[in-house]
């Protein structure tokens, strides 16, 4: 079986690891690769928080920050960039659109504020508890944040720079929604040429058990690879030797 390189089309190097994942494992230089964590925001991920007001259920998504952070602390040690990016809007929500916009009609926090006026200006505004990334997920020194404001964190951000400055061709994507903002986030790095690895039980997907399965489907079958937080971990730490 060939197993797809990320970018480094020559030879094995004794820098270059072979990740265990779907549908095929996948060779990838840790110099070459960045970790995304989408989206890891009390929002998200904790009770009283915006997806939860909305009604979804985020009971699941505690064992999964542990995850995230025992992923993010390998792909630190490996020197691999750590790369949080965080939704939400300025306080007035002037940049989430207008009702000429569809982010109006479907973001799913601008219509709950508007059906549940009493958390009017508490949804994913910049600087709000809510807003604000999951204590256990402070970024290191040298991690990046980047803000957005729209599903998919590689839509008017500067995050495609920040990763080509630094020679990155391939992401290793975590965190929440999987069905929403990872996956709109993976897609549109694929098509800007990035090889990119989804962490399938450090993510977590908004809405029922099926989201989750038809998120990592779409990934691992058009837009890219399903590796776990273990078979990263393990990959990572480890220096192949060179073929004879």
């Amino acid at each position: 079986m060939t197993i797809p390189t990320g970018y480094a089309p020559e030879a094995p190097t004794r820098s270059s690891v072979t990740l265990p994942a779907r549908p095929e494992p996948i060779r990838l230089n840790p110099s070459e690769t960045a970790m995304i964590i989408v989206d890891m925001q009390n929002a998200y991920a904790m009770p009283g928080g915006y997806l939860d007001v909305a009604g979804f259920d985020v009971s699941g998504i505690t064992p999964v920050i542990p995850l995230v952070v025992k992923a993010a602390a390998a792909a630190r040690a490996a020197g691999m960039p750590v790369i949080f990016f965080q939704n939400g809007f300025d306080p007035s929500y002037s940049d989430a659109g207008t009702p000429g916009s569809p982010n109006w009609h479907k973001s799913n926090a601008l219509k709950t504020m508007r059906a549940k006026p009493e958390h009017a200006g508490k949804l994913l505004a910049r600087g709000s508890w809510d807003h604000a990334l999951v204590e256990e997920l402070v970024p290191a020194p040298g991690d990046l944040v980047v803000q957005k404001t729209r599903y998919s964190g590689f839509f008017n951000t500067n995050i495609d720079s920040l990763l080509r400055a630094r020679g990155i061709r391939n992401i290793v994507f975590t965190g929440i929604a999987t069905n929403v903002c990872v996956e709109s986030s993976l897609r549109d790095a694929f098509h800007l040429e990035y090889f990119c690895v989804v962490l399938e039980d450090a993510t977590h997907a908004a809405g029922p058990d099926f989201t989750q399965k038809a998120a990592l489907y779409n990934i691992e079958t058009f837009f890219g690879w399903v590796s776990t937080v273990a078979d990263f971990c393990g990959a990572i730490g480890q220096t192949p030797e060179l073929d004879k």
